[in-house]
């Protein structure tokens, strides 16, 4: 019998709840992405909302927008690198449906899975602070709150795991993040799957392959598809 060992996660906010767009908890996020909206005003420079249907079963959690990616977009991985290995991997496990083609209107839809992030505001050099991280966590479990249907959540890198397993009040010592790692979470059968961040550093370096990736995927269908 395996024991789930929890912390107090500390404040909620109501289910489902998103940072303002002018949201001016972390100030150093705030004064970032004032100076993109001067320097960009055509993109997005707020706060990143989940993407995908909030009944879902699945959901990815990555770190935070990237600067010309959903910063830009307005979309979880959409306009920069780590989304084309990411959505193709949901499209073949069927996850997703239609063409990516790395802009928010492209008609792409998600299938019993959502995309969320540690961390909601692009980050200079796209590494948030500890402060930064714990300052927005309540917007992890918030949507965690709204997603009643979760089965599974895939955590895209270490950062994103450690936030996982604290808005969830898992013990991250008894959690320790690897990739293709799994860790029950409940006794009702939602699993927390470890993955490397789909990352062009990670990509590139051979850090992260596509059949690493895949791999990750396809054990949280055969975990979705048996309960």
């Amino acid at each position: 019998m395996t024991t789930i060992t929890k912390t107090d996660p500390g404040p909620a906010l109501p289910p489902g709840e998103e940072p303002s767009r002018n949201c001016p908890l972390c100030p150093r996020l705030a004064a970032f992405r004032d100076q993109w909206r001067a320097r960009q005003p055509s993109w997005f420079n707020a706060p990143v909302p989940s993407f995908g249907p909030a009944d879902a079963r699945l959901l990815i959690v990555g770190l935070a927008p990237g600067l010309q990616g959903a910063n830009r977009t307005g979309r979880p991985f959409t306009g920069d690198h780590a989304g084309l290995l990411l959505y193709d991997t949901l499209i073949h496990y069927g996850f997703a449906r239609g063409k990516f083609e790395a802009r928010p209107d492209d008609g792409l839809e998600l299938i019993d899975a959502r995309i969320s992030n540690a961390v909601r505001c692009v980050p200079p050099e796209n590494k948030p602070t500890t402060l930064e991280i714990a300052t927005c966590r309540p917007f992890l479990q918030a949507t965690f709150a709204e997603m009643t249907q979760r089965r599974a959540i895939v955590a895209l890198g270490r950062i994103a795991h450690d936030s996982v397993c604290t808005a969830l009040g898992l013990k991250r010592s008894a959690n320790a993040f690897g990739h293709g790692a799994t860790h029950p979470v409940d006794g009702a059968g939602l699993k927390l799957f470890d993955s490397y961040h789909c990352s062009r550093y990670n990509t590139n370096t051979g850090v992260l392959t596509p059949v690493m990736f895949r791999a990750v995927f396809a054990s949280v269908r055969a975990h979705l598809d048996g309960t």
